[in-house]
């Protein structure tokens, strides 16, 4: 089960590299770039929760997920097979990055690291359904850079947030914005 879907991740998110080289060839805006890559990765990322954890977890009792999947015989987190993705990417292409990141995070190195990635965070939360977007430095680099909200979309998000230990958070509801996907592009 893990391969496969770690398979398919990684399928998906490299036809987004090559979805982000192609269309800066062709002169679409990095804007639009950034919009079909997180179509991508949110439609994954969805399927994922409702398909997999959600049905095998909390409707079937067949499962748990856990972040200890590797040690417990569990599936790993949604947050987990994200940060898998993004990181076979960061190991492909220089084209794109991308993170979820959240204003709560359970885990402290999810929370916001620049300017940009504490007010596209905010942004996402307090205008749901709207995206941010803007520019930022980063090492001497520029880059165009979007934040995209991440909701809990099913109870198997709100339930497993409000009830971790490490959670600064505990009142989640199914629809709530938990954080973002933040995507990175770098401006050439």
């Amino acid at each position: 089960m893990k391969r496969t879907s770690l398979t398919i991740a990684a399928l998906a998110f490299g036809v987004g590299s090559a979805l982000a080289a192609s269309a800066a060839a062709e002169g679409i805006s990095f804007r639009k770039v950034a919009d079909m890559l997180y179509q991508v990765m949110s439609a994954d990322r969805e399927v994922y929760t409702r398909m997999v954890v959600q049905r095998l977890t909390v409707d079937n009792k067949v499962v748990t997920a856990s972040e200890h999947f590797e040690d417990d015989t569990a599936l790993p987190l949604p947050a987990q097979m994200f940060r898998f993705g993004a990181e076979r990417v960061m190991d492909e292409t220089e084209d794109f990055s991308y993170a979820l990141l959240s204003l709560n995070p359970i885990n402290k190195k999810n929370g916001p690291g620049t300017d940009l990635e504490r007010k596209g965070l905010q942004f996402v939360v307090d205008n749901p359904g709207e995206n941010f977007y803007g520019e930022e430095e980063l090492g001497g680099e520029r880059y165009f850079a979007a934040v995209y909200p991440d909701y809990a979309v099913v109870e198997a998000c709100a339930s497993c947030h409000n009830g971790h230990k490490d959670s600064p958070r505990r009142d989640i509801e199914v629809g709530d914005v938990m954080g973002g996907v933040v995507i990175r592009i770098p401006i050439k």
